[in-house]
């Protein structure tokens, strides 16, 4: 049975998803980058 799922991850590669995802027994199919956003600032000027 195959079933979709959609993730927003933030500093991780699509080859790095995969790899967690085996190790946790889990086999993935395909990884399809949908979104980029750009990070929000964490620092702000005065």
């Amino acid at each position: 049975m195959d079933i979709n799922y959609m993730l927003k991850v933030q500093d991780a590669k699509a080859v790095d998803i995969q790899k967690a995802l085996k190790a946790a027994g889990i086999t993935v199919t395909s990884i399809i980058e949908t979104h980029k956003e750009q990070a929000a600032e964490t620092a702000t000027s005065s």
